[in-house]
């Protein structure tokens, strides 16, 4: 099942009684776990509302046994529960447990054989939730795909990020064009769960009726790191130095970690080497970076920033950085100093 059509069932009040909800889209998977407590009514943590993880989930068969008194069902929700880990491969290229998984797989099947043999009365006693990041193939998962719902919370595309975000801006009835929508998702990244925030603080200040502009989300919206970044980088290409150091005195002034700000300086730098080294060599600049299916569109941008430097030229700041590192950890020299002086060799 796709995670509208999910969104659009439990919208109208549906309920089915297995689930198997996993992804990187953490924020959409848990607005639906909401939805489900909400259709499922009252609940009472203990008696009809049962928590599990990795910790306690040997006991899921007790529980889903155990009657709710005073109550006609009961919601069992397992997070997390080290169940639906993906499994290592032999040299041969087989699929096999690790040893370390051995006891969690046995448990997976003896919990799919339960689900299978007993769906009937789960059914009548109990709405069963698995929520997990990632899972792998397995008795339990094909077990719940054939006889529940199982939904994948991918990243969403920009194109799928726009739609939603259009879709909250037309519900609060504010107005916002494609131009400025594409520069608020490149500003404050990709993260629903910082988009919403973002969007209702822009829909709040231009109030009904009104539309966002793009000088509104300059003035309100916080910049998710990587695109302070990229505004950094585009300063250093264009050899303006004074205003990639003030962007890093914006950052440090509201409070963002030096140690992080070189993290994510390096790896934005590497990418940019990594592409003019594809570009050189005919490879594809999306498969050396590693982009998912919704960073295709930084392709563009990384060509744009690359052809400001030198391969060498990055080559070296990539190579001062390391050492900043090296020698930051040494206590030979103040993190803050080396990061502008790195800055400032850029000519």
């Amino acid at each position: 099942m796709l995670v509208e059509e999910l969104e659009k069932s439990l919208k109208t009040g549906n309920l089915d009684n297995l689930y198997l909800l996993y992804g990187e889209e953490q924020y959409l998977l848990e607005q639906c776990v909401k939805k489900i407590k909400k259709n499922f009514g009252e609940l009472v943590e203990g008696i009809n509302y049962i928590k599990l993880d990795d910790k306690n989930v040997q006991g899921i068969i007790s529980d889903i046994e155990t009657p709710c008194f005073g109550y006609p069902k009961k919601l069992i929700i397992v997070k997390n529960s080290g169940l639906f880990k993906k499994q290592t491969r032999t040299k041969k290229g087989e699929e096999k447990p690790a040893k370390k998984e051995a006891k969690g797989t046995r448990l997976q099947d003896k919990i799919a054989k339960y689900i299978a043999e007993n769906i009937e009365t789960i059914k009548k006693s109990v709405v069963l939730v698995f929520i997990e990041e990632e899972i792998g193939a397995s008795e339990l998962s094909k077990t719940i795909q054939n006889l529940g719902i199982t939904v994948n919370f991918e990243k969403l595309k920009p194109i799928q990020i726009g739609k939603r975000i259009k879709a909250i801006c037309s519900a609060y009835k504010v107005n916002i064009d494609d131009k400025t929508l594409g520069f608020f998702i490149e500003t404050c990244g990709t993260s629903m769960q910082n988009l919403i925030n973002e969007i209702r603080k822009l829909i709040e200040y231009v109030g009904e009726n009104g539309t966002i502009k793009q000088e509104d989300i300059e003035k309100l919206s916080i910049k998710e790191l990587d695109s302070v970044i990229f505004d950094l980088t585009d300063s250093l290409g264009q050899k303006n130095i004074s205003l990639a150091l003030q962007t890093l005195k914006e950052l440090l002034y509201n409070k963002e970690p030096i140690q992080k700000i070189l993290i994510t300086l390096y790896n934005h730098l590497k990418k940019l080497y990594l592409t003019i080294l594809a570009q050189e060599t005919g490879n594809n600049i999306a498969e050396t970076l590693s982009l998912k299916p919704n960073q295709m569109f930084l392709v563009t941008k990384y060509k744009k920033q690359a052809s400001y430097f030198k391969k060498q030229e990055l080559r070296n700041i990539l190579e001062s950085l390391i050492d900043l590192d090296y020698k930051t950890k040494q206590g030979l020299i103040d993190i803050n100093i080396g990061v502008e002086a790195i800055l400032c060799m850029v000519k």
